[in-house]
């Protein structure tokens, strides 16, 4: 009987996926709609200096989720990613909290929360092998 190979690529890939194009998107967006989803949205919830600190989150929104995306550096640009995220958490869904209670904030945060353990789960196994790190590591 032929041995079984324990290759997790296509998951990380999935999750590398998911979790870079979700950060790309949301990057982006801040840019596209900056009074619902950037520096407005930062100055409403009380992000310090949201004139600089919305564009200066998407851009690492961006330039990260890419990096996710095509395996590049997936630890260490999981590291701003983790800060954004546990920033939106706290910021966002520990006053909902407050106010709505528990079963709310479940359902309100279950995308944060997914890309939370994305993340965590990426800073663990790192790009995998069908990335673009794992290419350029194989031809140096």
């Amino acid at each position: 009987m032929p041995k079984k190979v324990n290759d997790n690529s296509s998951t990380i890939i999935i999750i590398r996926l998911m979790v870079g194009i979700v950060f790309l998107s949301e990057g982006i967006q801040k840019f596209l709609f900056p009074e619902t989803l950037g520096v407005g949205r930062f100055a409403t919830i009380g992000i310090p200096y949201p004139y600089f600190s919305a564009p200066f989150t998407g851009s690492f929104e961006i330039l990260c989720g890419l990096f996710v995306v095509f395996g590049l550096y997936t630890r260490l640009a999981a590291i701003p990613l983790l800060i954004v995220i546990l920033t939106a958490i706290i910021s966002t869904k520990f006053p909902f909290f407050m106010h709505k209670g528990f079963w709310a904030t479940l359902h309100e945060s279950r995308t944060d929360f997914c890309m939370l353990l994305g993340l965590i789960f990426l800073l663990i196994k790192g790009s995998g092998k069908w990335s673009l790190e794992n290419q350029v590591i194989k031809k140096t």
